[in-house]
């Protein structure tokens, strides 16, 4: 059984901070990109951040300069540091993990149960 447990959202005034944190646990043998999307009210969800562990942070353009992530690898656990948050920033916002279970097998994606994260004008 793999779960993700995300926690720390919750309702900030546009310009204010936030910072998500996402746990993974379970039966893993590897653990790949780990990182965010999000889905705004009436919007498909998107994608936000990611990193592979290794130095490699892949960024959505409307979050540059605003949003950082970081990991701890040895505890597989990633942060979403928000910052100059915009009421366009509102949404439940997700974590997931590319996962490797058996050495020998394929990864797959997995999902945390999503944050919501509202912005006030």
């Amino acid at each position: 059984q793999v779960q993700l447990v995300e926690s720390g959202g919750g309702l900030v005034q546009a310009g204010g901070s936030l910072r998500l944190s996402c746990v993974l646990s379970g039966s893993i043998a590897s653990v790949n990109a780990m990182g965010w999307y999000r889905q705004g009210p009436g919007k498909q969800r998107e994608f936000v951040i990611s990193t592979n562990g290794g130095g490699t942070t892949n960024y959505a353009d409307s979050v540059k300069g605003r949003f950082t992530i970081s990991r701890d690898n040895a505890k597989n656990i990633v942060w979403l540091q928000m910052n100059s948050l915009k009421p366009e920033d509102t949404g439940v916002y997700y974590c997931y993990a590319d996962v490797t279970r058996n050495p020998f097998g394929k990864s797959v994606d997995y999902w945390g149960q999503g944050t919501q994260v509202t912005v006030s004008a």
